[in-house]
């Protein structure tokens, strides 16, 4: 039996940090002594320590750290766990890019001293045979799951010119979750509809826009330009906004190459 103290040595965990899981009942003492109160531990325990603290460093909270150990031995409950948590750090590395994609950009345009300009016309997207795919995604940044539906269509989509590839957010509100959008692109030739992607003639629709060469963190200022201009000139807004991909992720890697068109309809 070891004394606390030389646990917390051999084990590498503060004797703080051993009452608090005596405490939530992550570890207890093999035997508390009932005159003196000293805690004791078996060397057995040491591997269960180990477990722990690797439980630790991998992100679980001490909460999941208990039912972990409860079920250590069954490897097929333990890697549904690591699985779930493996999926969680991949979540959140992919928006820690993105996030560090952005800082990135906001130092480039600094150092250029570059200051966000856009040009605001009005204009008619004439009507267009296109694919469409109308669905709710987690967010707004799950777009691509809706543009990954076309791939259920036998046929090769071939893209009429120009395509008008067209992403129209369809709530009233902005949502943290749970978006509904639909995405379209006009194509040449005539295709069966699939379970996800449907084949319509969509209307002409005047719109006000404006053009954004780069990133998508400078769309906040170009709707916000593209709005005072529309009550500056005496025009409505007459129905969702939405965004056409001149050069998207699917022709580059490189978001400084992104040609977007921010539309909004007017009456």
């Amino acid at each position: 039996m070891l004394k606390i103290g030389d646990f917390s040595k051999l084990s590498r965990v503060s004797i703080r940090m051993l009452r608090h899981y005596d405490d939530i009942g992550l570890l207890k003492p093999a035997e508390i002594d009932d005159f003196t109160g000293y805690r004791y531990y078996r060397e057995d325990q040491l591997f269960i320590v180990a477990r722990i603290t690797a439980l630790k460093d991998m992100g679980f909270a001490l909460a999941d750290i208990v039912r972990i150990l409860e079920i250590y031995d069954d490897k097929e409950k333990l890697d549904g766990f690591l699985t779930a948590r493996q999926n969680e750090l991949a979540q959140q590395a992919k928006e820690m890019e993105y996030k560090l994609m952005l800082l990135d950009t906001a130092r480039k345009r600094l150092r250029k001293e570059q200051k966000m300009s856009f040009d605001v016309t009005v204009k008619t997207i004439p009507e267009r045979y296109a694919a469409t795919v109308r669905m709710v995604v987690p967010r707004y940044e799950d777009e691509g799951m809706a543009w990954r539906m076309m791939g259920e269509c036998k046929e090769p989509l071939v893209p009429a010119d120009p395509c008008y590839a067209i992403a129209e957010f369809l709530d009233d509100e902005f949502k943290e979750e749970n978006v509904e959008i639909e995405v379209s692109m006009a194509v040449k030739g005539k295709y069966q509809d699939t379970e996800h992607v449907k084949f319509q003639m969509l209307p002409s629709v005047k719109v006000a826009s404006c053009i954004i060469k780069g990133s998508y963190d400078q769309m906040g200022e170009a709707c916000a330009t593209v709005a005072s201009w529309i009550e500056a000139n005496g025009y409505k807004l007459n129905g969702p906004m939405f965004n056409i991909y001149h050069v998207g992720p699917a022709q580059t890697r490189n978001p400084e190459e992104y040609v977007t068109e921010a539309c909004f309809p007017v009456e």
